[in-house]
């Protein structure tokens, strides 16, 4: 997915938003928090369960599900058969889907106008 703005500045999901995942058997989910109001409604808009899916396309998940969470600013990606058997079963290298929320972070997203306004605030 190609992204960037007339000004050139290219934004990923891991500047506008932090991520955990983990497993339950073969389904994995991702919770993706934004760091702002700001971003948080930038992305209702943009990381849907299609895009999630897509992005995650190589891992062949059978359905992903959002789950939208706008009482902490946040959306949570159930990921369905991801896993190839889950922890015990799986040989996969990333059985139980802790490193899922690293990769969907290096998404690269849209560049709206507003971008600056949903970076992390500084502390």
């Amino acid at each position: 997915m190609g992204s960037g703005s007339a000004n050139g500045r290219v934004l990923h999901l891991h500047d506008i938003a932090h991520a955990r995942s983990g497993d339950k058997g073969n389904h994995a989910n991702i919770g993706v928090i934004a760091w702002t109001s700001v971003g948080f409604e930038f992305l209702d808009d943009f990381l849907t369960a299609e895009v999630v899916a897509d992005f995650l396309r190589p891992l062949n998940p059978h359905r992903v599900e959002r789950f939208r969470m706008p009482g902490i600013g946040a959306y949570n990606f159930v990921l369905h058969n991801v896993l190839a058997g889950g922890a015990s079963r799986s040989l996969l290298i990333d059985s139980q889907g802790k490193a899922l929320a690293s990769a969907l972070l290096q998404m690269e997203v849209p560049t709206p106008d507003e971008w600056e306004q949903m970076l992390k605030p500084y502390e």
